[in-house]
């Protein structure tokens, strides 16, 4: 989960790591949300990319759609993370569309605001930024997540761009991991597969806990945690395990030692790139294999 917590078990991290110089970390803590340039996926298609907005019961959700130039391909729906939609995601987005989806990236705080809610260079490490953030993470309920969710999977339905005879994969990242779960049991007949990373709040006490709904899944999942996150809710692993055996669903839940929570987005200040492309690739063969 994004809290003091896992900000202390970053620094934590950056400050320990060996290879790390003080200069380096300096540079690092300076330069925090400037994205890395992730590499083009081999053989990748040609792809068209525009921002959309997508009708929902609440209003209109300002969002980055990107799909190959030509065919019609499976939908994919990216929950960004607590910092929101950004250069970051859509490049994240774009990757995938360059590998044969139809991809669009939401932002989840539509409701509160358009666009980016973090600047460059900000960092959920800065606590100016966690106070501006928490509030519009606090503004969303598991009640919105399947509302949005259903809404954005009808977008797609629309899109010319999307073979609506194949499944609908849904990622999420950091608090937005539940949200694809909460997709997956609201539309089970729609969403294929599911992809959480560096997920929080996955299997808790609460009646409402995103574990408790995987009776009502028929969608694969990859659950890839944090090696921190695991430290803190080692049990956690296991309970979902529990429930996707249970059900009889197939998942591949990993955690993956030396990436701390917020590894994957290429502009995170814990970003470990041999642990990102390790995550993706499952990524890719998750889809490769649920959406076909």
């Amino acid at each position: 989960m994004c809290d003091d917590n896992t900000v202390a078990d970053n620094e934590s991290y950056l400050k320990k790591k060996a290879a790390l110089s003080r200069r380096d970390f300096t540079t690092l803590a300076a330069g925090a949300g400037a994205a890395m340039i992730l590499p083009a996926p081999a053989n990748a298609m040609t792809v068209e990319e525009s921002d959309v907005m997508v009708t929902t019961p609440d209003g209109e959700a300002d969002a980055y759609f990107v799909h190959p130039s030509k065919g019609k391909h499976a939908g994919v729906i990216v929950w960004p993370d607590i910092m929101g939609i950004r250069p970051a995601f859509r490049q994240m987005g774009k990757r995938l569309a360059q590998s044969g989806y139809s991809v669009l990236v939401v932002n989840p705080y539509y409701r509160t605001v358009k666009g980016n809610v973090i600047e460059e260079g900000e960092s959920f490490a800065d606590p100016d930024v966690r106070e501006r953030l928490i509030p519009f993470a606090r503004s969303l309920s598991p009640e919105t997540t399947v509302t949005d969710g259903k809404a954005f999977v009808e977008f797609l339905d629309k899109s010319g761009a999307v073979d609506k005879k194949r499944n609908i994969g849904v990622t999420g990242y950091c608090m937005t991991g539940s949200f694809a779960m909460r997709c997956a049991a609201a539309m089970p007949d729609r969403i294929g597969a599911i992809g959480s990373f560096h997920g929080g709040g996955l299997a808790t006490d609460e009646p409402d806990s995103p574990h408790l709904l995987v009776p009502q899944m028929k969608a694969t999942a990859l659950i890839a945690i944090a090696e921190n996150d695991d430290e803190r809710d080692p049990d956690a692993k296991a309970i979902l395990r529990e429930a996707y055996d249970a059900a009889g669903l197939p998942a591949n839940i990993e955690v993956y030692e030396g990436a701390m929570h917020g590894w994957c987005p290429p502009d995170s200040r814990v970003y470990n790139h041999a642990q990102a492309e390790h995550a993706w690739s499952h990524l890719l063969t998750l889809f490769a294999d649920a959406l076909a």
